[in-house]
């Protein structure tokens, strides 16, 4: 069927590079609207999860990931249809600078995004130590491509009222956009990072304060009523443009297909140790039919009798091994569990806690022990970026030779790992994996893999696990 792109009030909120005071801008404005009662709709650009939680935590919706890598165009535009639902202003979170892609033709950047969705730019800049050349840095962005939208700028990390003065009278007078806001410098301790990142939400003790902060930051220093004006005028000036809608069967119409007794419970592994979902993945299997049961190893003893899979998504497991290592109940609950064939699917961070340990700062931590591999941990990422992977062997979940794009992300290392060939499903056409450019562990109905998938380009990740509980449900 046909759907047209509609004309939506939102914004895409940029900067010249990573760091530069994106997210605590998307925070501010997000978590400012928030309080004034509008509804927000919040997304990221990029495969990352912890922004997006904390976007989602200042909203109070979920935070969808819109990826030009990952999914197609046409599955982008129809996503963020979608999600926008009611809402009165979309938020949209850019990743890395504003032209920055994998590369040369630049169309997995933010500004090509911002393009597709017909949005303007809000431009974030770091004003550290500099005046006249931000004028010429943003009249680089604005002619580097002139078929952007660059609606204002927000100065960030001001040193004071004299140098914002110098700042605002130049980007005005070179520019000819409007500064909507600025922003002085924040103490560091507000936003603590770590190895990957930004602590997520769920583990900073002070998550509510601080989005409290930054709604107090964007009211005190960003014009919101001059932006939400801007995006309302702009939208009503969009030009539609036809795309192909890609529809998922309904929940009504698998259970008829199905039968309700079919369908399935999966237990999804969700705490502080492990949160890196993407809402569309967890929203697609409910989409097939399947009934969703929250678990954690962090807070929980027992697994429940009535599981027919579990998918295990990344996360933090190094920085609660203790915790982890010593919930031994249901450890031994789990991988009793995968011995008589319970399917259950890892990514990342999920698959170190099927492993037989990891080891951090000399000290070792046993971990379930479903798969025979041992774990580290580096001070330097190794595996980052997109993935790129074809399918090579026979597997539970995905159709050999099947091509699939994803991504990885990870500190932890192998030290020690007994697997045949044939228990790779994946081999690496982008990207590093387990072991020798291979990734994805299959053994009977447990998958593993670094490489992170997104439902919207992979449907058949969804399929193959609803396919195992419905098969592991019959067998019981």
């Amino acid at each position: 069927m046909q759907d047209k792109l509609k004309s939506f009030p939102g914004l895409v909120i940029a900067g010249l590079r990573g760091g530069s005071g994106k997210t605590i801008v998307s925070l501010g404005l997000t978590s400012a609207w928030t309080t004034k009662k509008y509804k927000v709709s919040c997304f990221k650009k990029g495969p990352d999860y912890i922004d997006a939680g904390w976007l989602s935590y200042a909203a109070g919706t979920p935070c969808y990931n819109l990826d030009t890598y990952l999914c197609s165009e046409n599955q982008v535009t129809n996503s963020f249809n979608k999600h926008f639902k009611d809402s009165d202003i979309a938020v949209v979170e850019g990743n890395r600078g504003l032209f920055d892609a994998i590369d040369t033709d630049g169309k997995t950047c933010t500004a090509e995004l911002a393009k597709l969705l017909g949005l303007p730019v809000l431009l974030v800049v770091d004003c550290t130590k500099a005046t006249r050349t931000v004028a010429a840095l943003v009249m680089g962005c604005m002619t580097f491509d002139p078929e952007l939208n660059i609606m204002g700028v927000i100065l960030n990390r001001v040193a004071g009222k004299r140098h914002e003065g110098k700042l605002r009278k130049n980007i005005e007078k070179f520019c000819n956009i409007p500064v909507l806001g600025s922003i002085p410098k924040l103490r560091g301790d507000q936003f603590p990072e770590r190895h990957m990142g930004l602590v997520t939400f769920e583990e900073h003790e002070g998550s509510k304060e601080c989005i409290d902060l930054f709604s107090k930051v964007a009211n005190e220093n960003i014009d919101l009523d001059a932006i939400y004006t801007i995006c309302n005028q702009i939208s009503k000036k969009t030009i539609k443009k036809q795309l192909t809608t890609t529809q998922l069967p309904t929940t009504r119409d698998l259970k008829i297909q199905l039968g309700t007794a079919q369908c399935p419970t999966i237990g999804i592994i969700k705490d502080s140790a492990f949160q890196f979902y993407y809402p569309d993945n967890i929203e697609a299997l409910i989409a097939r039919g399947a009934k969703i049961k929250y678990i954690s190893p962090l807070n929980q003893q027992n697994i429940p009798s009535d599981l027919d899979a579990i998918y295990m998504g990344g996360g933090f497991p190094e920085t609660h091994a203790a915790k982890l290592a010593a919930n031994i109940n249901f450890k031994s609950a789990l991988k009793k569990l995968a011995e008589k064939g319970l399917p259950i699917y890892a990514e990342c961070g999920g698959f170190i806690f099927l492993g037989q340990s990891i080891e951090i700062d000399k000290k070792v931590y046993p971990m379930s022990g479903i798969l025979p591999v041992k774990f580290g941990l580096s001070e330097r990422p190794e595996g980052h970026g997109y993935t790129s992977v074809k399918v090579v062997s026979k597997n539970s979940y995905y159709e050999r030779d099947q091509i699939i794009r994803g991504h990885e992300f990870r500190y932890s290392t192998i030290l020690d790992i007994d697997f045949k060939p044939h228990e790779m499903a994946f081999k690496m056409e982008r990207g590093k994996g387990i072991i020798d450019k291979l990734d994805g562990f299959s053994r009977k109905n447990v998958f593993a893999t670094y490489t992170h998938i997104h439902t919207l380009t992979t449907p058949l990740w969804a399929e193959g696990i609803i396919k195992q509980a419905i098969q592991y449900k019959a067998s019981k």
